[in-house]
């Protein structure tokens, strides 16, 4: 996968963490980071319209509202480019971000490999591998999927490359 095109499409959050109190930084960026080192590519952050709360549990309560009706500051219009894309985001109420469904709803996915990393603290995976497959309609979803702790994000530099 290194030699191809690449483009890497994630969702993070700082401020409070479930395990490990305030970040600077969100788990999933981290981990995003990781793989545009190793690999070289671009990267597509989605971030809401509307932060969330700092505090987590604010947080988890606007994002269930969120669902299905979650506005961006910006979207991507065409992946065309790429053959490759990376989907991560930390797992919010058994799936994706509610923000990454409205970042990925109108793309054209028709022959391009998909591969998802998750954040989580007990999660793992979640809904979110057949929740992109039924989003990223045409595309090759890689059952490749990964889940990482995000209390061990900063420690998985090893893990992301011997996954790529």
């Amino acid at each position: 996968m290194r030699d191809k095109k690449s483009l890497i499409i994630y969702f993070s959050r700082a401020d409070e963490n479930y395990a490990v109190g305030y970040i600077d930084k969100g788990n999933t960026e981290v981990l995003a980071e990781y793989i545009r080192d190793y690999i070289g590519c671009d990267m597509f952050k989605v971030e809401p319209l509307v932060p969330y709360a700092k505090d987590y549990k604010t947080c988890i309560e606007e994002a269930k509202e969120r669902i299905g009706t979650a506005p961006i500051k910006n979207k991507i219009t065409d992946i065309s480019s790429y053959e490759v894309i990376y989907i991560m985001t930390p797992i919010y109420w058994g799936t994706y971000a509610p923000e990454m469904e409205t970042a990925l709803k109108n793309l054209d996915f028709t022959g391009k490999i998909v591969r998802i990393v998750t954040t989580h603290e007990g999660s793992g995976l979640a809904n979110v591998p057949s929740d992109i497959k039924r989003i990223c309609s045409g595309a090759t979803v890689l059952d490749d999927a990964i889940a990482i702790k995000g209390s061990q994000a900063k420690d998985a530099k090893t893990v992301i490359e011997n996954w790529i």
